[in-house]
C-alpha cells in the first residue's frame, strides 16, 4: 500500500494501547498503519517511530510502530480512565478524520473510547464514535455493519430498548438502511451486483400476520416497490432460519431490525474476529467489535484479534477487495 491506514488511539487506559502494539507485531509487514496518540502509553518495549506525516509510515513500519505524537496531558493508568486525557482523545480521532479525508491515510480505524470519561472531561455529546464520525464529517445517516469471514450484517435499529423497535423501524429507515447498506458493498466491498437478504420484525416472518402483521402491511411491499440498480433483495425472512451456512451462502450481507436479531448471530459464528464497519461516510472506517476492556487492561492478555481483523478490513476495503 501507499497509503498507510490511521489508527486512532481511544482510551488510553483501556486494552487499546495493548493491542495497537500486538496488532503491529502481527501485521508490520504486509498492512502498514501509524497509531495516533501518546507514544508514552503504548507498552513498554514497543519499538517506536515517531512519524511527521502520514505518509512517513509506510518506510518504517515493518521496523517500528509508527507513531503521530499527540502528547496527552496526564500518563495512562490501566484500567482508570482521566478525563483531563479527554480533549486528546478527541484530537486523536479528529486528527485521524482530518488525514484520511485530505486523501493522507487510506482509510480510519479507531480503538475503542470511553463515553464516560469523554463526557466527564470534553462534554462529549454523541451517543458515540460512530455518530461523533457521521458530524465531523457531514453526513445524515450512516450504518453500522458488522463483518467478518462468516458473515456481514447490519442491523437497522441499534441501542434502543426492545419495546421502541416497532414504531422506531420505519419504511424510511429500512429503505435508507438498504441503500446504504448496498452502495457500501459496491463501493466498498467490491461487490459489483450485491444480494441483499432482509430479516422480519416478528417471529417466523410473522407467519402471515398471525404472529405480527409488520412483515405483511410494509416491509414486504416496500422490499417489491424498492428497485436497487444491480442489487438483489430478498425477504423478509425469519430470522431463525437466516444465518445458517446455506442461507448465509445465498446472500453477501443480511439486514436484520434490531440489534440482538443482528449482533447474536455474528458474535456466535466468529466472536473474535468481528469488525464494526460504518457505511455511508465518505471515507472507510472500521473498528475492533469490543470495548475498553478496562478490567483486563495493562494485564498483557488482551486479545488483538479484532483490531487486526479490523485493519486488515480497512486494507481491503481500501484496495477495493
Amino acid at each position: 500500500m501507499t497509503r498507510p491506514i490511521a489508527l486512532s488511539c481511544g482510551e488510553p487506559a483501556g486494552i487499546g494501547p495493548e493491542i495497537a502494539a500486538k496488532a503491529w507485531a502481527e501485521l508490520r509487514q504486509t498492512c502498514p498503519f501509524f497509531f495516533i496518540g501518546d507514544a508514552n502509553h503504548l507498552p513498554a518495549g514497543t519499538p517506536i517511530a515517531k512519524i511527521q506525516t502520514a505518509s512517513d509510515a509506510v518506510a518504517v513500519c515493518d521496523q517500528a510502530l509508527p507513531v503521530l505524537q499527540l502528547n496527552f496531558p496526564a500518563a495512562n493508568l490501566p484500567g482508570q480512565p482521566d478525563p483531563a486525557n479527554a480533549p486528546s482523545v478527541i484530537d486523536a480521532i479528529e486528527t485521524g478524520v482530518d488525514l484520511v479525508k485530505a486523501g493522507a491515510a487510506a482509510a480510519l480505524c479507531t480503538a475503542p473510547i470511553h463515553k464516560k470519561a469523554l463526557i466527564d472531561g470534553a462534554g462529549f455529546t454523541y451517543p458515540g464514535h460512530t455518530e461523533f464520525l457521521a458530524a465531523l464529517s457531514g453526513t445524515r445517516r450512516v450504518v453500522m455493519m458488522l463483518a467478518s469471514d462468516q458473515l456481514r450484517v447490519v442491523p437497522a435499529t441499534i441501542h434502543i430498548p426492545l419495546s421502541q423497535v416497532p414504531s422506531a423501524l420505519t419504511p424510511d429507515l429500512l429503505r435508507e438502511t438498504i441503500e446504504i447498506t448496498a452502495r457500501g458493498l459496491r463501493d466498498q466491498f467490491g461487490i459489483q451486483h450485491p444480494r441483499i437478504a432482509i430479516a422480519g420484525l416478528n417471529p417466523h416472518a410473522g407467519e402471515g400476520g398471525k404472529m405480527g402483521r409488520e412483515e405483511l402491511d410494509w416491509i414486504a411491499p416496500m422490499l417489491a416497490d424498492l428497485k436497487l440498480k444491480g442489487a438483489t433483495l430478498t425477504g423478509p425472512h425469519p430470522a431463525d432460519t437466516l444465518f445458517h451456512a446455506a442461507a448465509r451462502a445465498r446472500y453477501d450481507a443480511a439486514i436484520a431490525m434490531y440489534h440482538d436479531q443482528a449482533l447474536i448471530p455474528i458474535k456466535t459464528l466468529d466472536f473474535d474476529r468481528g469488525v464494526n464497519v460504518t457505511l455511508g461516510l465518505p471515507f472507510i472506517r472500521t473498528s475492533p467489535d469490543h470495548g475498553t476492556a478496562l478490567d483486563i487492561a495493562g494485564k498483557g492478555i488482551a486479545n488483538p484479534t479484532s483490531l487486526i481483523e479490523a485493519l486488515k478490513l480497512a486494507q481491503r476495503m481500501a484496495q477495493g477487495s
